[in-house]
């Protein structure tokens, strides 16, 4: 049995899900990485589908790779990206309106400190080249990590949010962590000074009792929402006034069991970190805010996939429903989520070990769909095989997904005989 605290603004909404499972039907498709030197290329995915050209897609992967497809997705090619900053991992693909390409990442500047800023390389063409970058301001030796980033569909601001650390796994209860926010409004050449954004912090150990996650989304009336996760649970912040100011505190939407740092067997680590996406659609739903994670409040054996939504700009939620069928223990893990923007849909994939008995480390990769708002949800398996990790071995922290007009492309790294290669499939549901 699962229990929620009800806090003020949170409503909990029970809703009959009818829901399918259904086995792969959708071509996989490998996406080569290169000849990339680290080990663990191919993880941590990020991708994007240009809404001005279908066929033109792009994604990221750890540390420095870029790869492009002017076909769908049916072929790819790849390279290194290069930026006197540094380039090391982390990476968020964005396209804009005008199909401007944004790479953000972590650097790693020699002139400076490692991971003293978040970088955006941006290119005009697919296959680049990409400018040199541009970065909030630093703030001296202070790690920034994690970025995400949304992209508004008229004015084409960029909104990105972060965790800065004080010293990053430093164990001093002096230092902390906290979310920050800034702007582009010149298409990635400058970026507005650093904003703190939650009043309340967490350490520096990079887990649970760490502030990570933050993931802006575009609401109501030009409202821009965060949402991220830490000690107090899954928090929210507002602004009403693209960014200059913003609640004199965060709001808790719900507690979030057994923290966002979870333990999976046969993973080197994991998370629950939580998805913040907007429906921008001029649909029934346009303005509602999804918000998806992962937690193991059911037990350390049982791992499953959450939604939220909203359609008051966050003042108020419904939820949680399950989004995974299964309801036995078992891992369904590193969950990602986008809205096509066209029609609405919202578009998860995860990590499943549902088709397995209790204790296989198989791993298959499941893509689920919601045409009516998260009332009612399609499971179905897409992974062509499944594949065995091995928990000494880096796997990320995080899926990725992109959707626009039934053309959905989900990306994901797999591992076989100890090697780790990255994957996408051709799912096109208006063929």
């Amino acid at each position: 049995m699962r229990y929620y605290l009800i806090i003020g603004f949170v409503s909990i909404l029970i809703l009959g899900q009818s829901v399918v499972i259904a086995q792969a039907t959708y071509e996989n498709i490998q996406i080569p990485l290169g000849k990339f030197e680290y080990e663990y290329s191919g993880c941590e995915p990020s991708i994007a589908i240009d809404a001005s050209n279908p066929n033109k897609i792009v994604a990221g992967s750890i540390l420095n790779g870029y790869h492009y497809s002017i076909d769908a997705g049916k072929t790819w090619k790849s390279k290194a990206l290069v930026s006197p900053f540094g380039v090391y991992g982390d990476p968020v693909l964005k396209v804009d309106g005008r199909g401007r390409i944004y790479y953000f990442h972590l650097a790693s500047y020699a002139k400076t400190t490692h991971l003293d800023r978040i970088v955006c390389q941006f290119s005009d063409k697919i296959s680049g080249p990409f400018s040199k970058g541009s970065s909030p301001k630093p703030n001296g030796t202070k790690v920034q990590d994690k970025q995400w980033v949304t992209i508004h569909p008229e004015t084409n601001h960029l909104y990105m949010t972060w965790t800065q650390f004080d010293a990053y796994d430093s164990s001093n209860p002096e230092d902390s962590s906290f979310i920050m926010f800034s702007k582009s409004i010149d298409g990635g050449i400058s970026w507005s000074i650093p904003l703190r954004i939650s009043k309340y912090g967490g350490d520096c150990l990079d887990g649970d009792n760490t502030v990570e996650g933050a993931v802006p989304a575009i609401g109501l009336d030009n409202a821009l929402i965060v949402t991220w996760t830490g000690p107090n649970g899954l928090m929210m912040q507002r602004s009403m006034d693209d960014g200059k100011t913003w609640l004199p505190q965060e709001k808790k939407i719900i507690d979030h069991p057994g923290g966002w740092d979870i333990d999976i067997p046969g993973f080197y680590r994991a998370n629950g970190l939580p998805f913040l996406v907007s429906d921008m659609s001029r649909g029934e739903r346009n303005g509602t805010l999804y918000l998806n994670w992962c937690d193991q409040g059911n037990g350390p054996d049982d791992t499953d996939v959450f939604l939220m939504f909203s359609n008051d700009n966050g003042e108020n939620w419904q939820g949680p429903i399950q989004v995974n069928k299964e309801t036995r223990a078992t891992h369904q893990f590193l969950t990602c989520l986008t809205v096509d923007q066209v029609n609405g849909d919202l578009h998860f994939v995860y990590y499943d070990r549902s088709s397995y008995p209790e204790g296989s480390l198989k791993t298959d990769v499941a893509w689920t769909v919601s045409t009516d708002g998260g009332q009612s949800f399609k499971e179905t398996i897409i992974s062509e095989k499944p594949f065995q990790p091995n928990e000494y071995n880096f796997f990320g922290d995080y899926l990725g997904i992109a959707a626009h007009d039934g053309k959905v492309r989900p990306i994901w790294p797999r591992m076989d005989q100890g090697r780790i290669s990255l994957w996408t499939a051709l799912i096109d549901l208006t063929d």
